[in-house]
């Protein structure tokens, strides 16, 4: 039985860093929104249904990340509706990964794992946390987004201080060498709790 732990943590703070380095122990990894990516990519499971509810969200056989902004943008209801169609996608794509999984902890990086009520589906919850303004220098220093598209994000997602209250395990992300270390000591923890189980 592989133990699934639950990566989070809000926008900036070094998921997909901290993603590689439980790789580097041994776990198997899967990305939620490198999932939305291939069921969105040309030939992808969601691109069929998505055309059918959002026709104008489709360009060149793949769903638009851009256009479903600009839909988003027009109705902020259409929300509901693409993850009515994405979330069980996504879901089952977890569930082909975990079947096929052969390490015994499976770290599954989903950024919204506390909003969308999945951490009940979890053996236990690692938060990945950075202070506030090297999040904020992060994220800006992409070139990606504006400051005010940051605190949009950031608003609509739980306050980094309650996702780590109702997290297991807590890595604070202020350097490579102690995100390894904090990385190293939660693979350990879990792996003596498998064998005590």
């Amino acid at each position: 039985m592989i133990f699934q732990l639950g990566l989070t943590g809000s926008i900036g703070m070094g998921k997909s860093t901290t993603a590689r380095l439980f790789a580097e122990e041994g776990c198997a990894v899967w990305d939620a929104d490198a999932a939305v990516h291939r069921l969105y990519a040309k030939g992808g499971i969601a691109v069929e249904p998505m055309s059918r509810a959002f026709p104008d969200a489709i360009e060149d056989g793949a769903v638009s990340r851009p256009r479903l902004k600009d839909i988003l943008a027009k109705d902020p209801g259409a929300l509901a509706r693409i993850e009515a169609i994405v979330h069980p996608l996504v879901g089952q794509d977890r569930e082909t990964f975990l079947r096929a999984a052969e390490a015994d902890i499976a770290v599954l990086d989903i950024p919204l794992l506390f909003e969308t009520g999945g951490e009940g589906a979890m053996d236990a919850v690692v938060c990945v946390t950075a202070p506030p303004d090297v999040q904020r220098a992060r994220v800006l220093e992409r070139g990606t987004m504006t400051e005010a598209q940051f605190e949009a994000i950031l608003a609509k997602q739980l306050p980094d201080a309650e996702k780590r209250r109702r997290s297991d395990f807590i890595i604070v992300t202020d350097s490579l060498e102690h995100a390894r270390e904090q990385v190293q000591d939660v693979v350990k923890q879990i792996r003596d709790r498998l064998k005590h189980a």
